[in-house]
């Protein structure tokens, strides 16, 4: 594909709350196997996008920690490649990244030494699937400047917390709000955006001279009137994960069979990073009813509409309803949990109960062990 992939994972979460503490957002598991970067990558990767550059900041060790091997996502190339951007200090710079324009612009030499005549940039904390083939030859269709791939909510979801776009009968975008107080449209973006390199190169060192940092606010709203921007409506499934009830929502819709049936089989596949563990173990007396266990789980009590992440330990007489349990999470005899979170890596004591009232409650009970995210 004649296009070089920018994946934007450096920022964090004041919305994640504790579940951002010791990750980054893009590090989140989901669904028992990924990381929510998982979903960027393999659309990359799917797409035919040999070179892929990966800006990373916040809790970048997690993320490094994943991403310690690119063959999982086929980068493993001797053209193109996986490249990992952390801020440095250079001659011409000491800082941390101020925003997404200004993670592009602290490394712009990497674009400067590619050859393709376009850029796809995508966020890392979303979970869907995407043919980057579709949205170029629309981008190119249309003739666009840049192109903003967009998917209408349910109006009964807030808007509020995207970017909002009101486009004209051609698709052209008229409005482009970034979080508005009054949502007057329900078409979010989806924060992936396609653009000819020469004209991404333009628009940051313009950007970078005016001192603006925010790829959103300092280039698509700002250059909505001055430049052909269209949008690219997407039908299928997409979700960002941005706060905790997002994500306690997002890992539910993988009870849906049709959701397991889009992800888990469906082609192309979503790649992640393989760890070796043996299957599931459910011992005798379990009930396990409308549930994701993954690999490495010993199940010794009940668990109804929930989501077990790797190497996690139920005991004896617990009760697990609606709740997601992270990795190699122990959870001793006789524990009810509901509505929760329960954090990875945690020992939660005989007896417990935990229950969400409302929201989902995040539980984290510190283990004493030294362990990664």
């Amino acid at each position: 594909m004649r296009a070089v992939g920018l994946i934007l994972a450096g920022g964090s979460s004041n919305r994640m709350k504790e579940l951002s503490r010791k990750r980054a957002v893009c590090a989140m598991p989901v669904a028992g196997l990924y990381r929510s970067i998982d979903f960027a990558l393999s659309a990359m990767t799917n797409s035919n996008i040999p070179t892929v550059a990966i800006f990373m900041q916040y809790n970048a060790r997690s993320l490094q920690e994943h991403l310690s091997s690119s063959k999982w996502w086929n980068f493993g190339r001797k053209q193109g490649g996986m490249y990992l951007f952390t801020p440095m200090i250079t001659s011409s710079s000491g800082m941390w990244y101020r925003g997404t324009a200004d993670a592009i612009a602290q490394n712009l030499d990497f674009l400067r030494k590619c050859h393709e005549p376009y850029v796809i940039i995508a966020s890392g904390d979303c979970v869907y699937k995407m043919d980057f083939h579709d949205v170029l030859n629309y981008h190119i269709e249309k003739q666009a400047d840049i192109t903003v791939v967009c998917k209408d909510l349910a109006t009964e979801d807030p808007a509020e917390r995207f970017g909002t776009i009101r486009m004209d009968a051609g698709g052209r975008i008229e409005e482009f709000e970034e979080k508005p107080v009054v949502a007057e449209s329900h078409t979010v973006s989806c924060g992936i955006y396609v653009l000819r390199r020469r004209l991404l190169i333009e628009l940051i060192e313009t950007a970078q001279e005016e001192e603006r940092h925010d790829f959103t606010r300092d280039i698509l709203v700002r250059y909505r009137h001055v430049k052909k921007i269209y949008g690219f409506k997407t039908k299928e499934y997409w979700s960002n994960i941005a706060s905790v009830e997002d994500y306690y929502k997002t890992n539910m819709d993988f009870l849906k069979p049709e959701v397991q049936q889009y992800f888990f089989r469906d082609y192309p596949p979503i790649y992640t990073k393989v760890t070796d563990q043996p299957p599931a173990k459910y011992n005798t007396g379990v009930l396990v009813q409308n549930s994701l266990v993954s690999s490495g789980c010993i199940i010794n009590g009940t668990v109804e509409d929930s989501l077990i992440f790797k190497e996690s330990y139920i005991g004896n007489g617990c009760y697990i309803k609606n709740s997601i349990i992270l990795n190699d999470v122990h959870i001793g005899d006789g524990c009810t949990i509901e509505n929760c979170i329960v954090e990875s890596h945690g020992m939660i004591k005989a007896g417990s109960v935990y229950k969400g009232e409302g929201a989902p409650r995040i539980v984290i009970e510190e283990s004493g062990r030294i362990d990664a995210a």
